[in-house]
């Protein structure tokens, strides 16, 4: 039931020193795509003052965001809810104090990226809490790592809908939606961290 992402141990860390600067004290954070849920049950227990809410599109996922989370000593981590960013509608949740988006917006259509702005230009909009993205991006003027394009081909291969985004594109997007970026981190194995809020 339980599934495993090796990169989880490896970037839970830095993902959370980072997360520990820009999330507010408390609320609900909404985590998008949750995978595993390996990093929900991580940083659910690093901030037990936030409700943090995991969500996958993935029957797979959800069962194994549900394992983890029976295991989970800690009452701040709710229930895994279906939703896909990509698909048109309401999202089960209707405010947020901030978004958690780790690892999906390379590992899926572009048009799971605009609806994941869509949903937290409105969700966010009371809150003005951040929508935070984390994962490799090609931006303007900055050398990309062998690795990440080798990364980028092996994505397109498998799927020509996947591959790294331009941060910038991302930045766009943001923009169609009153969302301005606010922040940037770099990572280790050349990841980053883009912080998006309400212009």
């Amino acid at each position: 039931m339980k599934q495993h992402a090796p990169a989880t141990l490896r970037n839970r860390e830095p993902i959370a020193a980072v997360l520990a600067q820009e999330l507010p004290a408390q609320g609900t954070l909404l985590e998008i795509a949750a995978g595993t849920g390996e990093h929900a049950v991580f940083f659910a227990e690093r901030f037990p003052a936030l409700h943090w809410q995991p969500t996958d599109p993935s029957p797979e996922a959800l069962a194994s965001i549900a394992a983890y989370r029976a295991d989970y000593p800690g009452t701040n981590l709710a229930a895994p809810l279906l939703l896909d960013a990509s698909a048109p509608g309401s999202w089960p949740i209707d405010e947020a104090a901030a978004i958690l988006c780790i690892n999906m917006v390379h590992i899926s259509p572009w048009e799971a990226t605009q609806g994941l702005f869509r949903g937290a230009a409105r969700i966010l909009g009371r809150s003005g809490g951040p929508l935070i993205l984390y994962g490799p991006y090609l931006e303007q003027g900055l050398q990309t790592a062998p690795s990440n394009l080798e990364f980028d081909a092996s994505l397109k291969a498998r799927n020509p809908h996947w591959g790294l985004r331009q941060a910038e594109a991302v930045d766009a997007l943001a923009a169609q939606h009153g969302m301005v970026r606010t922040a940037r981190h770099a990572m280790p194995a050349n990841n980053i961290i883009l912080f998006y809020r309400s212009a």
